[in-house]
Parts: C-alpha cells; structure tokens; sequence
C-alpha cells in the first residue's frame, strides 16, 4: 500500500493540476485574442472550446510519447462516455434542458458522422498514422463552417457567455496563458506517470486506467462548465459543452495519439469501449429526436428531462459493469 501512496497522490495532483491549468490556459488565450479584437463569440467557438480539451490532449501526447498510447486512446474515448452519461446526465438532474432544431440536424449529425469515422479508423484494431492526421485535418473545416453559421444564429446565451470572457490587459493575459501552459505540461507528466505505475502495480492495463480514472478526471472542467451554464439558465451552453468537448476528443485526443505513436489495440477497443460510446450517442440523439418530436406535436417546448438524465448515468454505470471484469482484473 505505501508503493501505491505516491502515485495516487501524484494522480491526485496531477488531475488537480490539469484543471487548474486548463482555466489560466483559457483564461490568458481568451482574454490575449479579446485584445486582438476578436469577438467574444468566436473566441467561444474556438479558443474557450479547444482550452477545455487542453487536459485530455496533453495526457494523449504525454501518453504517446511515454508508450502508453493506450492510455490516451482510453482517455479519448472514456471521456466521451463521462460527457454523456456523468457530465450531461447530472446536468440534467439540476436542471432540465431545452433543446432547439439546430442540435439534431447539426451538431447531432456531425457528431455521429465523427463518431462513426472514428469507429472506421478502430475498427481494425489498428490506429495508423494517416487515418489519425485525416482525423484531426477535419477540425479546421469543422470551426470554419461553425463560425460562418453562429455570426449569423448565435443564440442569446451564446452571446451572453462569450461576453464573460475576462477583460484583461495584454501582460496579464500572456502571463496566465504561460503559466497555465507550464502546469499542463507538467500536470500532464505527472498524470500519465502515475497511472502507468497504478496500472502496472494492480495489474490492470493502462487503457483501463484512461477509460476511468484519467477520462472521469480530465472531463471534471466539462463537468463544472456544463453545471455553472445550466445553473446560470445557459442552456445552450450546457448541452453544447458536451457535443463539442466529444468532437474534440475524437477529432484531437485520439488522433494526436495514432499521429505520434501508430499502435495496434485488442479487440475490446472497438468490441466494448467504442461500441459502448456509439450506442450513448445514438441513445443521446435519440432523447433529442423524441423531444423535438414531443414538442412538434403537443405545441410544447422541447426538453430533456430529470428522468433521461437518470436513464444517462444508468447507462454510465452500465458501462462500468462491462468494465468491471477488466478492472478486476479477471
């Protein structure tokens, strides 16, 4: 148990670090381009939404360049199954979420779209280089057609949100984008260092560890974005946070993995883990249809309710019961 100390304490740290981290990196990179006069709104699409996936790509690159790159790939996708089932689903027990046309027939598609390419690029239980680079060369087109369309239909809370974005001086702005930097970093090593020695110690593998400890850990600022937007009436934001937080980890997390370290995955990657992250997203799309579809018809708004956020956590825990032989080590 005292050889365990050590490395719990440092996973400790260095999630707590890779928090704290990720807000100065936000914070400095939001506030240096509001400087540079761009809008709040763009900022909030591009800066605000990449610097919340700044813990789980530095853990990915960490992990590949220490030879775990299984624990990034279980980062990545684990990740997505925290988003979905923790971060939304306790969401949706404080409050429950309107929803608007736009999140089934945009940001619900284009989601699946990725998901369904990211199953394409696993699916032979090989995560190559080139499929990886495609993967991650799809963001730059994705934020373009985003920007084009939020100038023109950004919503109320959108615009309320990115005009939160802090109003600091140009020093100030570098020194939290620096520092922030350096403790992600090291957060980062701290992070992926500890969990390969838990993993290795219990003997359980370390795409295991980043299925769990590391992607519940580095999903922790969605969490808190997600609960603080929902609380505050953004409800936009909230359910936003969570479609994008997922686009990006399979788009940057994952990728960035295969591109620094190519690696062949057992079976259970795609067999268990990915088809498990699909049917949360399928189930996920679905509870929007069905609220859209509900609303159509009764002249309502649309919403997600308290009981499908139950239905999200049950499905989180469930995953965890097809876990839990792996993490036991049978």
């Amino acid at each position: 148990m005292s050889a365990m100390l050590l490395p719990i304490l440092g996973l400790l740290v260095g999630v707590l670090g890779l928090l704290w981290g990720a807000d100065r990196f936000v914070e400095g990179s939001a506030g240096a381009a509001r400087n540079f006069g761009i809008s709040p709104l763009i900022i909030g699409l591009t800066v605000v939404s990449i610097g919340t996936s700044a813990p789980e790509v530095l853990v990915s690159i960490n992990a590949a360049l220490s030879g775990a790159a299984e624990l990034a790939v279980g980062n990545a996708l684990g990740s997505n199954m925290a988003n979905i089932g923790l971060v939304l689903g306790v969401t949706l027990l404080i409050a429950p979420t309107p929803v608007q046309k736009h999140l089934l027939s945009q940001e619900g598609l284009v989601l699946l779209v990725i998901t369904a390419i990211a199953g394409f690029c696993l699916y032979d239980g090989y995560l190559g280089r080139l499929e990886s680079i495609i993967l991650a060369g799809l963001i730059l087109p994705l934020v373009y057609i985003a920007i084009k369309y939020k100038k023109t239909h950004s919503s109320s809370e959108e615009i309320a949100a990115g005009e939160e974005i802090p109003d600091i001086t140009m020093g100030a702005a570098a020194l939290c984008f620096i520092i922030g930097l350096a403790v992600l970093l090291a957060s980062a090593e701290v992070t992926v260092w500890s969990a390969k020695t838990i993993a290795q110690s219990m003997g359980i593998s370390e795409l295991v560890i980043g299925l769990t400890v590391v992607a519940i850990g580095t999903s922790l600022p969605e969490l808190a974005a997600s609960v603080v937007s929902a609380m505050r009436g953004h409800h936009d934001i909230a359910i936003g946070n969570v479609f994008g937080s997922n686009l990006f980890n399979l788009m940057l997390v994952m990728p960035a993995a295969g591109i620094i370290s190519p690696m062949a995955m057992p079976p259970e990657v795609f067999n268990r883990d990915f088809l498990s992250l699909a049917i949360m997203t399928l189930i996920l799309i679905a509870m929007v249809a069905f609220a859209l579809n509900r609303a159509a018809r009764n002249g309502v708004p649309a919403l997600l309710s308290r009981r499908l956020g139950a239905i999200l956590i049950a499905g989180y825990i469930g995953y965890y019961a097809l876990l839990w032989p792996a993490i036991i080590g049978a």
